[in-house]
């Protein structure tokens, strides 16, 4: 190879190196942003209700991060201001995996997480969500658009655990008043292994089903809504 073609071919690939480092640079720069929008998008169009986060940070040297201040609304009908809010949410996620079809979360621990659990004429805010994301899962979300069609990216967690839980029950028959109550901590373990990943809406709908079984047992609700009943008949008799 002549000098001038070794110079031009070498030139070549440092600009290509350069580009690629580039935009890696430029990827894990904006990571935080794109995750934080995908959370709002997505977690908004999965359960019919108004997602936020007031912040993401990741390290792309560890893959080690926290979303901050998640508010999962309420579907229309209910009057709660949210039916979920969390303080702090750590992630630790295998940075080689975050542009592969499958990502490989290794660890994701809500926080604390302050839970509104509502019972309205035909089913409770939760149930509400997960009928929402089951028609996600189906395909049959309202707000389906061209981007339905696109690929979706899996996720496969080796371990995800809800500690700290408080949760505060209600319902017109309470009369303005709540129930209150912690919950069991709940620990989920290789969760998409099996079927070589879930995608977001599938995750979700696994861990709203882990909360609104912990949300049933630890609350005993409808005993509570029971024994008001009976009280509220027997005051009327009198």
């Amino acid at each position: 190879m002549n000098p001038s073609r070794r110079r031009w071919l070498q030139g070549s690939l440092l600009a290509a190196a350069a580009l690629i480092a580039g935009g890696a640079y430029w990827l894990f720069g904006q990571l935080d942003a794109i995750i934080k929008r995908a959370v709002q998008h997505y977690g908004s169009q999965m359960t019919q209700a108004k997602v936020s986060v007031d912040s993401v940070q990741l390290r792309s040297s560890d893959g080690i991060g926290r979303v901050l201040g998640l508010t999962v609304g309420n579907p229309r009908g209910f009057r709660t201001p949210y039916a979920l809010k969390v303080g702090v949410i750590e992630v630790e996620v295998d940075v080689r995996t975050l542009t592969d079809p499958v990502v490989h979360v290794k660890r994701i621990v809500i926080e604390a997480p302050d839970l509104n659990y509502e019972k309205g004429e035909a089913s409770t805010n939760f149930e509400a969500i997960q009928r929402n994301i089951a028609r996600a899962l189906a395909g049959d979300a309202p707000t389906r658009g061209a981007d339905s069609a696109a690929p979706k990216r899996r996720l496969i967690v080796d371990e995800l655990i809800i500690r700290n839980a408080r949760a505060h029950a209600t319902a017109p028959a309470l009369l303005g008043q709540s129930v209150s109550a912690t919950l069991p901590n709940i620990r989920l373990r290789q969760l998409g292994r099996a079927q070589g990943g879930l995608t977001p809406a599938q995750l979700g709908d696994v861990v709203a089903r882990a909360i609104s079984q912990r949300l049933v047992a630890s609350l005993a609700f409808e005993r509570v809504l029971q024994s008001i009943g009976d009280r509220v008949k027997g005051l009327m008799g009198r």
